[in-house]
């Protein structure tokens, strides 16, 4: 037996003759190789069996506007949070279908994840530049994505507006240039701040600083986005044409009067089987958030299981449920399907990816990447789920008009996150979440953004 050997080794000569002979000695690699060369692996990987068996029938609904469309931003948070909201003022407008500004809240939380940024940089001033903590404080200091506390706070300082009062424009359809251009000055700002701060300056100067450079940050989003509205005129026609006008209202008496929902009575769930996460436990992560004085991000870790109960419950009430996954695994866009057996690539490539869920958290795998808003489940006979109705934000390409359906068994393995009344939860859940809770590394993969 030889001695076992610590050292680096390389892949020797006859290696590669043992590879390449392994390789063109079975013929299927030869057809997969032929299949590759002219056609997507996903196009033949994929498995028709688990195509046909797709049906978006479900035997509970609720209410649902038109498809909306983020386009090439990443908003997705925003849209799926104002998705749970807008049916609501739809009926209180007697309306068919209603949309929110989605530019609206953009623009505030670009204005304060700028101030939460410059706050975290303040806060770590004695950090070391080439640290783990400030490299990933500057990777992305005001990226698109979100999370549901992040919208909570939004809301609640800033409310919201109709679409039509605050529209689209290039840049928040668009988001690249202004988060270059943002993410550009924030880093300068860093710069400047911890260079002042090697040089003596104290706490109380730096800050005295902040003002002027968010007046920059304000600056850059206006031309970019246009400036939302302190307060505008209201009036629509209804389904049934009858004209409506209530005079001019800020975007928060807007809120209370037609789009008021209780979040306080919300609280996020997730679903983190890592070893290093405990069940019924609360966590949040450092660094992550937007309105400094708003409520901080904040998880309760349960089971698969109570994690379903709540938004099948909420579903069946006829609410729509915020939540968040992985949504490129096992998933095909214009399909609208989520099914973790649409594409069969072991046929193809001869092995298997298996790893668990906690294993693709662990190595960086998977994460929670984008949101969106469950409108639909599909109980059986003992009131078990066999696939969720799902409310995008891609448009009204792919699937049902632009809703997808997802597997119940693609919900275990890539669905990390949803949002739900605290009234749906049993009083053992209730009790965790008045524990404290407990802090995560900002490089959590629990952290990540949708």
């Amino acid at each position: 037996m030889p001695e076992p050997t610590s050292r680096p080794t390389a892949i020797p000569a006859d290696a590669l003759d043992r590879m390449q002979s392994a390789f063109r000695s079975d013929p299927r690699n030869r057809a997969a190789l032929n299949a590759v060369a002219k056609t997507s692996v996903r196009g033949i990987a994929m498995n028709r069996e688990a195509v046909l068996r797709a049906r978006h029938t479900y035997s509970h609904v609720t209410k649902a506007g038109e498809s909306t469309s983020q386009n090439g931003s990443g908003r997705c948070w925003l849209f799926a949070g104002l998705n749970t909201v807008r049916m609501a003022a739809a009926e209180k407008l007697g309306l068919e279908n209603f949309e929110l500004s989605q530019n609206y809240p953009m623009f505030w939380d670009k204005l304060e994840k700028a101030n939460y940024f410059l706050e975290s940089i303040l806060a770590t001033l004695d950090e070391p530049t080439d640290g783990r903590l400030i490299a990933f404080l500057c990777q992305a200091p005001i990226q698109d994505g979100g999370q549901w506390d992040m919208f909570v706070n939004i809301v609640r300082k800033y409310g919201v507006v109709p679409k039509e009062v605050m529209p689209e424009t290039e840049s928040s359809s668009s988001t690249g240039m202004l988060c270059d251009r943002l993410t550009l000055k924030l880093r300068q700002f860093a710069a400047i701040l911890r260079r002042d701060h090697r040089a003596g300056a104290t706490l109380d100067e730096l800050r005295a600083r902040k003002p002027a450079m968010l007046d920059e940050v304000y600056r850059i989003l206006a031309i970019h986005l246009g400036e939302p509205p302190a307060s505008f005129e209201w009036q629509w026609r209804d389904k049934d044409k009858s004209f409506h006008r209530d005079g001019v209202l800020t975007p928060l008496e807007f809120t209370e009067k037609y789009c008021a929902t209780d979040l306080d009575a919300m609280v996020c769930l997730i679903h983190c089987p890592q070893q290093t996460k405990q069940i019924d436990t609360v966590y949040t992560v450092d660094y992550l958030g937007n309105v400094l004085e708003g409520q901080i991000v904040r998880y309760l870790n349960v089971s698969l299981d109570a994690m379903k109960a709540a938004a099948i419950a909420m579903i069946k009430d006829g609410k729509s449920v915020w939540f968040g996954c992985d949504v490129g695994k096992c998933f095909d866009r214009d399909l609208g399907m989520m099914d973790l057996e649409l594409y069969d690539y072991p046929s193809i490539y001869g092995t298997d990816f298996a790893l668990t869920k906690a294993e693709r958290l662990d190595y960086g795998e998977s994460a929670m990447n984008h949101a969106m808003v469950f409108s639909g489940v599909d109980l059986d006979d003992e009131g078990k789920p066999r696939k969720w109705r799902v409310e995008n934000s891609w448009g009204d390409k792919g699937g049902e008009k632009g809703f997808m359906l997802m597997s119940d068994a693609w919900f275990d393995e890539f669905n990390y996150e949803v949002a739900v009344e605290k009234a749906y939860l049993p009083a053992e859940l209730l009790a965790a979440l008045e524990t404290e809770p407990v802090h995560l590394h900002p490089w959590d993969p629990m952290g990540a953004l949708a």
